[in-house]
């Protein structure tokens, strides 16, 4: 009898792996996902990446506002041997979790139990990690810390954003489920449980964070900051008191005199800013309501000179 495999999931970083159930003969019975909400300029009710993919492969979809005792019982009506979740967004009740015969196997987008959270992608290359990786994890009531099943590590390339790691784990993950399932659906693969001691949070990424304190931080630190934060929600910085999202940057030797929280210089090569320790180099940017571009064509409609404003 095929295996009963139902997926929770919902936004791009879970499609890989929805896709990999299908591709690998164990098309989910039935897929949860958010709610379809408003999004973009324009607000349009736009449904979620795993509901448009699910669709397109004839799977039944659901979209519960929440999981309550009548998500719970239709769980259990569907007798599952296995539920796969992957960057859901809703808190599964203890009920679910125990509903399927194996449990519910989570695909998490770190080695853990470093950044446990929502932001792991965000978090390692904020820390300057030189590797991360998936882990795919046996769920329990806590947050992200039950008990591992599998881990695949990889390195985090140098200039490398957190959109392009995102795919990259994306992919990792999916990899790493379709090759260990028959394992887990048959109880072969052991458990080990997650070390405390080594243990960190990966908070979601507030608004505040956006902004870059070069006056405050070193230059390195900076460029990890612009990196984590693109492509969304951007790393913003004032040039002479006019908004920019920082889209692309790098760390360049400082000179002496350089006064932090100030342009240092500004032309062809980019817009270099006094940090508290070298300075950053601006490559591109995008003007608030503007397109990205390279700072130098910035530079043409909006000069800028050393000791301007950058903050």
């Amino acid at each position: 009898m095929p295996a009963r495999v139902l997926f929770a999931g919902t936004p791009d970083f879970a499609v890989p792996s929805l896709e990999a159930l299908v591709a690998a003969g164990y098309p989910p019975q039935a897929v949860f996902t958010q709610p379809d909400r408003r999004a973009g300029r324009g607000r349009r009710v736009t449904a979620p990446p795993v509901k448009r993919a699910a669709e397109r492969h004839g799977l039944a979809v659901h979209q519960p506002g929440r999981l309550g005792a009548e998500q719970v019982e239709a769980v259990r009506e569907l007798a599952p041997d296995l539920m796969v979740v992957v960057a859901y967004g809703q808190i599964l009740p203890r009920a679910l979790l125990e509903a399927p015969r194996r449990g519910c196997v989570n695909v998490h987008a770190s080695l853990l139990p470093r950044w446990r959270g929502a932001a792991p992608i965000q978090r390692a290359l904020l820390a300057g990690d030189e590797r991360t990786g998936i882990t795919l994890m046996r769920m329990d009531e806590g947050l992200d810390t039950g008990p591992m099943l599998a881990q695949a590590a990889t390195p985090i390339a140098p200039g490398e954003t957190a959109g392009g790691l995102h795919d990259r784990l994306a992919r990792l993950g999916a990899e790493l489920l379709a090759e260990r399932l028959p394992a887990i659906l048959a109880g072969e693969l052991p458990e080990q449980p997650q070390e405390e001691a080594g243990a960190s949070y990966a908070a979601k990424i507030t608004a505040d964070e956006a902004w870059l304190e070069p006056a405050d931080r070193p230059a390195a630190a900076l460029e990890r900051q612009v990196r984590a934060l693109t492509p969304v929600p951007g790393a913003r910085l004032r040039l002479a008191g006019v908004e920019v999202r920082v889209r692309a940057a790098e760390v360049a030797a400082g000179q002496g005199g350089d006064e932090p929280g100030r342009v240092a210089a500004a032309g062809a090569a980019g817009i270099e800013v006094a940090t508290a320790a070298e300075r950053l180099r601006i490559t591109r940017l995008q003007p608030a309501g503007g397109r990205e571009q390279p700072a130098a064509d910035y530079l043409n409609g909006r000069p800028l000179q050393p000791g301007d404003p950058a903050c």
